[in-house]
C-alpha cells in the first residue's frame, strides 16, 4: 500500500512520464530493490495503481448506496455526493485519474480498468435515476438525465484540477443538489438540503 501511495504522490506531482520505480522508492522510504522485487516494471506498478483508485472509489459509492437504505431519492443523491468525498475529490487524486485516463487510449489494460470503472457507476447512477423517475412518474429520459449529471460532475472535477481558483466543495455540493431538485422536485427541494 505504501508503494501505491508513493506512486500516487509522484505522478500528481511529477506527472505520468516523469515518475520512476526510483522515484517511488525514494518517495515511499523503501530500497529499490524491494519495489524492483514486487513490481518488475513500471507498467505493473501503474496497472496495480489505477485498479486501486477504480476499487476505492467503486467500494465508496458501493457503501454511500448501502447507507443510503432504499429510498431511491436518497441513493442517487448519495452516489452523486460520492464524487465530492474527500477520498476522491482531492486535486492529487484527480490529477492521477486524468494522468490515466490521458494514457487509456494507448494502454489497453488502462482502458479496460478505466472503462469497467465507469460502466458499474454509469450502471448504478442509471438504476439510481430511473427508479426516482419511475417513483415521482417524472417525464424525464432516466439515461438522458444520467448522463447530464455524468458530465456534469466531471465537469466539477476538472475544474477542481485546473482552477486553482475553484469553489470550495460546498459550492459544488450545492450545485448537484440544485440540479436534483430541478430535475425531481417532489424528491428534492433546494432549501432543504
Amino acid at each position: 500500500m505504501e508503494l501505491i501511495e508513493a506512486t500516487i504522490d509522484s505522478i500528481a506531482r511529477r506527472g505520468f512520464s516523469d515518475t520512476t520505480l526510483a522515484d517511488v522508492a525514494d518517495h515511499a522510504g523503501l530500497s529499490r530493490g524491494i519495489v524492483n522485487f514486487y513490481f518488475k516494471s513500471k507498467d505493473v506498478l501503474f496497472a496495480d495503481t489505477l485498479r486501486h483508485l477504480a476499487d476505492e472509489y467503486r467500494q465508496a459509492w458501493g457503501r454511500a448506496l448501502a447507507k443510503a437504505g432504499d429510498d431511491p431519492a436518497r441513493q442517487l443523491r448519495a452516489l452523486l455526493m460520492v464524487n465530492f468525498d474527500p477520498r476522491v475529490f482531492s486535486r492529487k487524486k484527480i490529477a492521477v485519474w486524468y494522468a490515466f485516463w490521458g494514457e487509456a487510449k494507448s494502454r489497453p489494460a488502462y482502458l479496460a480498468v478505466c472503462a469497467e470503472k465507469d460502466r458499474e457507476y454509469r450502471r448504478a447512477l442509471d438504476d439510481c435515476v430511473a427508479a426516482v423517475v419511475a417513483a415521482g412518474k417524472y417525464q424525464h429520459d432516466p439515461i438522458v438525465v444520467a448522463r447530464t449529471f455524468d458530465a456534469i460532475t466531471d465537469g466539477f472535477w476538472l475544474d477542481r484540477l485546473t482552477d486553482p481558483d475553484c469553489p470550495e466543495v460546498e459550492a459544488f455540493i450545492a450545485a448537484t443538489d440544485t440540479m436534483l431538485a430541478t430535475y425531481f422536485p417532489k424528491h428534492f427541494a433546494a432549501a432543504n438540503q
